[in-house]
């Protein structure tokens, strides 16, 4: 017998039955397994038949849907460290026709369900959704985000996930790479950022050895109670996981505070993630310009093109005496390329029309994944995924937060933050600018968008504007207002205090003030999107008035609010498309 309860000889990729009442093409295990048929359910001896190409590639005929979500979770958010348990799947809904229309070609089905190869695992968690959920369920070890995130992903706005990398060196195999009595740290860590419109995506590598502050951090105790664990200044990044028994909430705080973005989620890897999802899929293609032999991280190969898994990719990712400079920002930059690679390989119709390999996976994946509780569960993983899937990978840019070296030290250890040059990137990130050519049709609306900067523009004494603060942050319409006349001439301009707090700023104008709100808009640095054609308002004087509203985007009187259009010089990105040989 298997290890799961399944004989050997059962090919779970051969357990697809045609459940009558849903029409769904389901994964039923033996009921030797402990999986009880559902009623109206045929057992796989009854009901195998010759594979249709849904059931070869693991999806399922379309108009059907995936199996109900079980009812209410209970016991309230997970506390550090402690497991979700589903409760029993129920019995399949009455049966539904499929409704008529053009059928998605099998591959983008797939695609739509694999969508998390972009976040590099949640590709087999969202796939395994809808073969055996209740099981993979109880593979996941989830941790409270302790407020820290967004509350959730939402499909109508920009995603952001934390990708942690921890170097706790626990669990089976995982001794003799040295400190093994560490707690661990944030040894890698990747912001994941994708657009609102899905069309990009930028893989933000935050250096383990940059100096920065780490904040005050409120954290769930396992008596249900909260501990504010103190902050500290001028640190290592990497001491935000694991020291003074921070979790992984006080990495999302600290990236917050840094980036300015605001967090959905948080997954954390150990040294068993490489390995074991570089075997799931059979091996990672890596490309090296010279020979590497590292005896501290054991990792001895040839120049030329390989393909590792295991042990072995452990140990490509985790050198970094042998290539480049032989720091960490080297270390980055295999990272990047290697993870790209492993996207690559699950994006492939060899992984994706392969049954075995994404059951492989979603096993490999819900086992070594700890997850913020928010998404400690198979449906909202794939729901996740399959918003994920929606980016075309041309369009994900790897990229290294700028820094330099710490001016401080005499002999270089660690790293500070290049702030002019990281302000314009993570601008970029938060206005969704991709830092990559994004080569798609570009839609009429956003044509009719940017068609709106376009045109003449009044004298800045021409316009007339009222500003409104719905920023939350105090004086900034009066601020505004005095920079606006003062500085920029813009003399017949009024302040009327506080509006609805809303996150983008706005210039909203009536008829025949187009020309007002260009000029407006280019003084304040604000993109086409900003620009809202609407009835406008009579000032107190009874004339017609441009509406200036700031929102949680403004940064001071002065400050241009649009992001760069392209990325700073210099900085250390690669493009998940591409294959490049490290040197």
């Amino acid at each position: 017998m298997a290890g799961d309860g399944r004989a050997d000889d059962i090919d779970p990729a051969d357990q697809w039955v045609l459940n009558p009442q849903t029409g769904d093409y389901e994964l039923r295990l033996s009921p030797s397994a402990g999986q009880p048929t559902p009623t109206g359910v045929p057992g796989p001896r009854r009901a195998r038949r010759a594979a249709t190409p849904q059931q070869q590639s693991g999806a399922r005929p379309q108009g059907t849907r995936s199996p109900e979500r079980p009812g209410g979770r209970g016991g309230g958010e997970q506390v550090p460290g402690q497991r979700r348990r589903r409760a029993p799947q129920p019995e399949a809904a009455g049966g539904r026709r499929r409704p008529k229309g053009k059928k998605k070609s099998t591959g983008k089905r797939i695609l739509a369900w694999t969508g998390g190869s972009v976040a590099f695992v949640i590709v087999a968690v969202g796939v395994g959704g809808y073969l055996y959920y209740q099981h993979l369920n109880d593979n996941i070890t989830s941790v409270s985000d302790d407020g820290a995130g967004t509350g959730g992903f939402s499909k109508d706005r920009a995603i952001n996930i934390l990708l942690i990398g921890t170097d706790k060196r626990s669990g089976e195999g995982n001794k003799g790479y040295g400190d093994e009595g560490s707690v661990g740290h944030a040894d890698t860590t990747l912001l994941l950022h994708v657009s609102k419109d899905r069309s990009n995506a930028t893989a933000l590598s935050i250096p383990r050895d940059m100096i920065t502050d780490i904040p005050d951090c409120p954290t769930k105790q396992d008596d249900g109670s909260t501990k504010v664990i103190p902050g500290s200044q001028n640190v290592r990044f990497n001491e935000s996981l694991g020291q003074s028994e921070r979790t992984p909430s006080c990495v999302m705080r600290t990236v917050t505070q840094i980036t300015g973005i605001k967090l959905d989620h948080f997954m954390v890897a150990d040294f068993n993630a490489v390995k074991t999802l570089s075997s799931a899929v059979d091996g990672v293609d890596v490309c090296l310009a010279k020979d590497i032999d590292d005896p501290k991280s054991h990792l001895k190969l040839p120049a030329g093109e390989h393909s590792i898994e295991g042990e072995e990719a452990l140990a490509f990712v985790r050198t970094r005496h042998s290539v480049g400079s032989g720091g960490d920002l080297s270390r980055i930059q295999l990272q990047q390329q290697f993870l790209s690679s492993l996207m690559r390989k699950l994006k492939s119709n060899d992984t994706l029309t392969n049954p075995k390999k994404m059951i492989s996976l979603a096993e490999a994946g819900t086992k070594a994944l700890t997850v913020d509780s928010k998404i400690a569960d198979i449906m909202k993983l794939r729901d996740l995924g399959m918003e994920l899937g929606k980016l075309d990978m041309k369009n994900l840019t790897f990229v290294t937060t700028p820094v330099d070296d710490n001016p401080a030290e005499k002999v270089k250890a660690t790293v500070v933050l290049n702030q002019a040059k990281a302000d314009e990137l993570f601008s970029m990130m938060r206005e969704d600018v991709s830092l990559t050519e994004v080569k798609k049709q570009e839609k009429k609306e956003k044509a009719a968008v940017a068609a709106r900067l376009k045109g003449p523009r009044a004298a800045a004494g021409d316009v007339r504007v009222d500003v409104y603060n719905g920023s939350a942050r105090n004086g900034a319409a009066q601020e505004t207002l005095t920079w606006l006349q003062t500085t920029e001439g813009v003399t017949k301009s009024t302040q009327l205090g506080n509006a609805s707090q809303q996150a983008k700023t706005t210039v909203e104008y009536g008829p025949g003030q187009a020309d007002q709100a260009r000029k407006l808009a280019d003084l304040m640095g604000l993109p086409a999107a900003a620009l809202k054609p609407g009835k406008g308002e009579k000032n107190a004087q009874g004339l017609p008035a441009v509406v200036l509203t700031l929102g949680a985007d403004f940064k001071g009187a002065g400050v241009p609010i649009k992001a760069p259009s392209k990325a700073p010089d210099g900085i250390q990105k690669v493009e998940a498309d591409k294959t490049v040989c490290a040197k």
